[in-house]
């Protein structure tokens, strides 16, 4: 089976995609006996609750995992397990849930959102040239986490585009990871020896990546260091608020953290992954489905006007965290949108001891478990005959209210005890950022421009997304 995982890796999804619907929801892939390459991959949802809920005791990340993400994601809550995964969450909720969090979040989102994005767009507009949203909604959402986690602006976004070698360096790690999972073990190790090849892009960009991390984490002890007043609502962030504000966490975990810059790189790292990464992915996919749906984008539109009698003032119009909650069907079509084009397409788990799935499949021991949320949105055995539609509809009921669909179904935020534990936090942004732009900006796809998914381990566009722009006019 290896020559042709090698020759379909251009289109690694649609493949997977391919098997799964062909092998009806489950494929067992055998490798070289040499290659440690042997896998299941599923779309089965029952089998998804098996290992993500009901035998969640059974699975985990495991070795070979950690070393694929080792250079990157280090010993954080993305690949850890156990005692270090529960501390680590537990982190993350507190500040979630902290009383500064969501103020924090609104104003960071509205000043980027006008001071950014509205920029950007308006310049576009008036000298009606064609931009990348894209790379737009990537430049905002890593100001953003920036922001949010490391108290440090990064300043990416602008109308210059002002290069970030940090940002590339991301992205050629997320490419290196990915190939590292059809890649026989011994062959990428080999050249990681060597340093040839991909793996020495990896080790190049970890160093780029690094420098950023360690310096906003010296720079923030330091300027910690010599303050003697509170936090004050404008310095609050994730590094600030562990070093400082977070009292209700075991004095040793937290004594731990001070004393090692390497933890807090490694969450630094993870957070930035998934707050930057993933929502700037989803809001492509989305606004590049809006756009090319009128009828979708006209009731959207509708929906604000009804439901927050918004008007046009020429001044850009943005909205408050209390007026999105609002919008139910702006909601319904992000889900939906995320349900074709998962931020995160596959995910990776590895049984403790033998078991048997559901469908059947016997599971041995150390093997690896893939299943794919992909996958999943486009399985007729899901979502019906019309499981390719983007249709918004789907998720809302005859009274119009959101419907509630199971997470072993839509496993775009994962679930069980490792559900994606910011989702609340994604969808806020998805829908601040995505209302905003649609009802001040109509964006239209360049004609020809191709429209593919990338093969990362985030699902950006492989070609990004050209726009052109028109600012709406509101009669």
């Amino acid at each position: 089976m290896l020559p042709g995982l090698f020759l379909n890796s251009s289109g690694a999804h649609e493949f997977a995609t391919y098997l799964l619907q062909q092998c009806g929801g489950t494929f067992v892939f055998k490798g070289p006996w040499f290659g440690s390459l042997d896998f299941l991959l599923t779309s089965n949802p029952a089998n998804v609750h098996h290992i993500l809920r009901k035998k969640v005791f059974n699975y985990h990340k495991g070795v070979e995992f950690k070393e694929i993400f080792a250079e990157s994601f280090g010993d954080g809550i993305f690949c850890a397990d156990g005692d270090r995964w529960k501390t680590q969450r537990r982190t993350i909720h507190s500040f979630i849930k902290y009383s500064k969090f969501e103020e924090a979040v609104e104003r960071i989102i509205q000043r980027k959102v006008l001071q950014g994005i509205f920029v950007i767009l308006e310049h576009f507009s008036e000298q009606r040239e064609e931009v990348d949203m894209q790379d737009v909604l990537k430049r905002f959402m890593f100001d953003f986490v920036c922001l949010l986690m490391l108290g440090f602006d990064p300043n990416s976004l602008s109308i210059e585009f002002p290069r970030a070698p940090y940002k590339q360096a991301f992205y050629d790690m997320e490419e290196v990871i990915l190939q590292r999972h059809v890649k026989p073990q011994w062959f990428w190790k080999l050249q990681k020896w060597l340093q040839i090849g991909e793996e020495r892009k990896m080790k190049i960009s970890s160093e780029i990546f690094n420098r950023l991390l360690y310096q906003c984490i010296s720079r923030k002890k330091e300027l910690l260091n010599r303050s003697k007043t509170p936090m004050d609502r404008d310095d609050f962030d994730f590094l600030t608020f562990v070093l400082v504000e977070d009292n209700d966490q075991d004095e040793r975990e937290m004594s731990a953290f001070k004393k090692s810059e390497k933890y807090a790189r490694d969450m630094a790292f993870n957070l930035l992954s998934a707050g930057s990464e993933a929502v700037s992915s989803g809001l492509a996919w989305f606004l590049w489905l809006v756009a090319t749906h009128p009828l979708i984008e006209k009731s959207i539109l509708e929906e604000i006007k009804t439901n927050l009698n918004a008007k046009e003032d020429g001044k850009g119009r943005h909205f408050s965290f209390e007026e999105l909650s609002k919008l139910n069907y702006l909601q319904a079509a992000i889900c939906e949108s995320l349900r074709l084009y998962p931020p995160v397409p596959f995910e990776h788990t590895v049984s403790i001891d033998s078991d048997t799935l559901p469908s059947g499949h016997q599971i041995g021991k150390n093997t690896r478990v893939i299943y794919s949320p992909y996958s999943m949105g486009r399985m007729e055995e899901i979502w019906g005959e019309d499981c390719l539609e983007f249709k918004p509809e789907r998720w809302i009921s005859s009274k119009g209210e959101l419907v509630d669909v199971s997470p072993y179904k839509f496993t775009a935020f994962n679930a069980g005890p490792r559900a994606c534990i910011g989702k609340e936090l994604a969808m806020v942004e998805m829908k601040a950022v995505g209302a905003a732009v649609i009802w001040n900006y109509s964006l239209q796809v360049v004609e020809n421009h191709p429209i593919l998914p990338s093969n990362s381990i985030v699902l950006h566009m492989k070609h990004g997304l050209k726009v052109r722009v028109m600012k709406r006019s509101y009669l």
